[in-house]
């Protein structure tokens, strides 16, 4: 630190809580058909969805709110174990999220079948189609066949504009309009890179004891791209 420059100061890690209702979720062109299928529910084409989407883009954040919604029981597609399918078939939906990082196919196979049976909708979701999965259960990859997809995209620019607009006011930041344009235009459209982008503009900004200006935030953009 040179003579004159502002003192710095350590921020502390405080959990900051996103709003992650219905009425928070932000729907664009990226994300649009995704929300309106949850919205159908039990209205739904097929019993199964598969949801599928890159990191960041919205995919936890649709699930809190279909799980607000309707009541349905959410795990990770990696804790389904066999011995389960009775138990979840009696909620009033089934939500397996993560299914590319591996599932217990026989597992998975009973879920199924077993809410096909009892009338239940199941929706999955991953960050890849099926077919990348490594499902060796020809029987499964028939049923993962016969699910609807639904993609869920990198949001657009307006779309983006509006996520770091909430980024911040969830961490209860005013940031100037001018400032998230500038950042809209030099950063990658990806919701988790809006998320990795305002939390380090946010401790930045704390440790310098410093406004949220277009230079700090091209600073902070520069590091994250190094």
């Amino acid at each position: 630190m040179t003579k004159g420059d502002p003192p710095r100061q350590l921020p502390l890690q405080l959990p900051h809580d996103a709003a992650l209702g219905r009425d928070d979720y932000l729907v664009g062109q990226s994300n649009q058909a995704a929300f309106e299928l949850l919205e159908r529910w039990p209205d739904w084409p097929s019993p199964v969805i598969i949801l599928a989407g890159p990191v960041g883009s919205g995919k936890t954040h649709l699930v809190e709110a279909f799980h607000a919604d309707t009541g349905a029981i959410v795990l990770p597609a990696g804790e389904l174990t066999s011995t389960m399918a009775g138990e979840l078939v009696e909620e009033p939906a089934i939500v397996l999220e993560n299914a590319h990082e591996g599932v217990d196919e026989t597992a998975l196979f009973h879920l199924l079948n077993a809410a096909r049976q009892a009338g239940k909708s199941v929706l999955i979701t991953a960050r890849t189609w099926p077919a990348a999965w490594g499902i060796q259960l020809p029987d499964l990859m028939s049923r993962l066949r016969a699910a609807t997809p639904v993609e869920i995209q990198e949001p657009d620019e307006e779309l983006l504009r509006l996520v770091l607009i909430k980024l911040f006011a969830d961490r209860q930041i005013a940031v100037d309009l001018g400032v998230v344009d500038y950042m809209v235009l030099r950063m990658e459209r990806s919701l988790g890179q809006a998320l990795e982008a305002v939390d380090a503009i946010d401790r930045e900004a704390l440790a310098g004891r410093v406004k949220i200006t277009k230079p700090l935030v091209g600073r902070v953009l520069e590091d994250m791209q190094k």
